[in-house]
């Protein structure tokens, strides 16, 4: 059976010189390679969704969040347990539990599940997004309709939970993103009416993604909030001064996270009328 990296260097997704690095990078941090590559920014995750199945004969899924899932179902994982380990029960038959999981090597949130619903789990590869997204839908009941649209931006999922959590409670729909090159291509399609971003993350940090929503005409309107470990008071003025319409410090409180999204809204409408 061939080795991961080898199947994106023949896939030309990436060269041997990046999965040289990669290779080095892990024995450091002891991270599986996908994830590795992941935050060097040199594959997606469709791409990494893809060379898994490839090389481990995974089944996949795209484009399921439309779906209809019965109440019985989603109630075989609970919510708490689906966010906590990003899983998405897809279908039960007879005693086997299809669910959606980004990372089919771990052992150990297979064999949990398979205690909580005392079924057999077959795991199907799909992207974090997506489980966000499902989950955001079909456990957190948010809805497209009539809610405002606020796009989430963090590659750190328990933070983006709890986030993503407070604003459906609010009656906010909420769109979800790992990093900024992701978060560029949803504001373009989807243009919500708010923006919350990490300062660092992979592939394109909020610094550069403000910069690009700024630049674009179809989005510069679009307030964005910066979301940061590095609670500071010159960090905050360089964010302010950057064009950033708030500051949020870690580590996150829904409450203010709530009252400073509709505060930055109000604003925002007051400005347009």
């Amino acid at each position: 059976m061939k080795h991961l990296g080898d199947i994106l260097v023949e896939a030309d997704i990436i060269s041997s010189k990046t999965l040289e690095r990669a290779l080095e990078r892990q024995k450091y941090e002891k991270k599986r390679l996908g994830a590795v590559l992941e935050e060097m920014g040199v594959i997606t995750e469709e791409e990494l969704v893809d060379a898994l199945s490839k090389q481990y004969n995974f089944k996949t899924i795209k484009n399921f969040v439309g779906r209809s899932y019965p109440q019985e179902l989603l109630d075989i994982l609970p919510s708490d347990f689906a966010m906590k380990k990003l899983v998405f029960p897809l279908k039960q038959k007879d005693t086997m539990l299809a669910v959606a999981i980004t990372d089919p090597f771990d052992l150990e949130t297979m064999e949990m599940m398979s205690r909580i619903s005392g079924l057999q789990v077959v795991p199907v590869l799909a992207t974090r997004r997506e489980i966000l997204e499902a989950i955001s839908v079909h456990y957190l009941k948010s809805s497209s309709e009539g809610g405002e649209a606020i796009l989430v931006v963090e590659d750190s999922t328990p933070i983006l939970m709890i986030i993503q959590a407070a604003l459906v409670k609010e009656g906010f729909n909420v769109l979800v993103a790992s990093d900024g090159l992701e978060a560029l291509k949803i504001a373009l399609t989807e243009r919500p009416k708010l923006i919350i971003t990490d300062s660092v993350m992979p592939r394109m940090d909020g610094y550069g993604l403000l910069r690009a929503i700024k630049s674009n005409p179809m989005t510069s309107e679009i307030p964005v909030i910066m979301l940061t470990s590095k609670a500071s008071s010159e960090e905050e003025q360089k964010a302010l001064e950057f064009g950033f319409s708030d500051f949020i410090p870690k580590p996150v409180q829904p409450l203010r996270i709530v009252s400073r999204v509709k505060h930055i809204l109000e604003m925002t409408k007051k400005y347009h009328r």
